[in-house]
């Protein structure tokens, strides 16, 4: 089976981390984002993976320059501008040659444990043209909210309602089997929303079905989400406070953290729920909390980073400084 990976967006709320590096790119625990979607498809039949590429696509071939990650063959189908989901849906599988098989379709910044496999078999069965992957979450107001009837059938398609006014908490997981038919409903060459305009249209059909699951599913699109993301994985996988090869004085404390590889924590420093991307460096009796810091940043002697900062790839928090919920560099 084939698989249409959308990773085109630009990660505007991941900046200044995403001014360098596409979010996709970005890594949990160790491994880039992506790594870890392909991998999860490939446990579950997937052989062949497109890539939905927008925002620099150079960063992707780049690092499989040999065109497989995860063990799976990757197509890159790059767009010249941006069609939204269902055009970037419609292109990509286009592009690989999807237009007389059952594909799937997931979001490139979600990390999940959802049975795709089952949510295939459930697909087949209720001889849908569309079916998409539901979960629950507390807000459905920021996502797509989908009511369904006894039989899985999709009775609407709601995307982001006023708050307290969604009839269900299972929300669109971003990950969809679909029909080469679905194809033929998106118009070549321009934007088109695959919330907006064509899941209504296959819901007037009666052909849009659905699965809930509550799996393990996290949208690491946020800096909030990414760092929760990035603390689940380690935790999951058993990394401790380690994602990678980190130097800790003996006098440091950190606690809940992902220290990935080269980053340096000093004499008498303390990292307590954070992320620290390659090579970013805490200098001694420097504190950083609940915080990301972007590669090579470095935060020097008795600083303070917290209150879910995010720092840009290698910039310098100067000594005794104190940034409180910062987002730098600015644009």
């Amino acid at each position: 089976m084939k698989a249409v990976v959308l990773v085109g967006g630009e990660g505007t709320r991941l900046r200044p981390l995403t001014y360098t590096t596409p979010k996709q790119m970005l890594p949990v625990a160790g491994r880039a984002v992506i790594e870890r979607v392909v991998e999860h498809l490939h446990a579950h039949g997937v052989d062949e993976v497109v890539l939905s590429l927008g925002y620099r696509p150079d960063a992707f071939i780049a690092a499989y320059p040999d065109g497989h990650c995860a063990g799976v063959k990757m197509v890159y189908a790059v767009e010249a501008s941006p069609l939204d989901t269902a055009g970037a849906i419609a292109f990509a599988a286009n592009e690989a040659g999807m237009t007389t098989e059952t594909f799937v379709v997931v979001n490139g910044d979600v990390l999940t444990e959802i049975d795709i496999s089952g949510l295939v078999r459930f697909h087949r069965a209720a001889r849908a043209e569309a079916t998409i992957a539901l979960t629950p979450v507390e807000d459905p107001s920021r996502f797509g909210v989908v009511p369904v009837d006894a039989t899985g059938r999709v009775s609407a398609f709601i995307e982001k309602p006023e708050p307290g006014t969604a009839p269900t908490n299972m929300i669109n997981a971003g990950i969809y089997v679909l029909e080469p038919e679905f194809l033929s409903r998106v118009e070549a060459g321009r934007r088109v929303s695959v919330e907006r305009e064509v899941f209504p249209a296959v819901v007037a059909s009666g052909s849009l079905y659905a699965l809930g699951s509550d799996a393990l599913w996290t949208d690491m699109g946020t800096p909030r989400n990414y760092l929760e993301a990035n603390l689940a994985w380690a935790r999951r996988e058993g990394h401790g406070h380690s994602g990678g090869r980190a130097t800790v004085a003996d006098s440091a404390r950190v606690s809940s953290s992902v220290l990935h590889d080269g980053v340096v924590v000093e004499s008498g420093a303390t990292v307590e729920g954070s992320v620290l991307l390659n090579g970013a460096r805490v200098g001694k009796g420097a504190v950083v909390r609940r915080s990301v810091l972007g590669a090579s940043v470095d935060v020097r002697d008795n600083a303070r980073v917290d209150d879910l900062s995010v720092l840009g790839d290698g910039f310098v928090v100067e000594r005794g400084e104190v940034l409180v919920g910062a987002r730098l560099p600015e644009p």
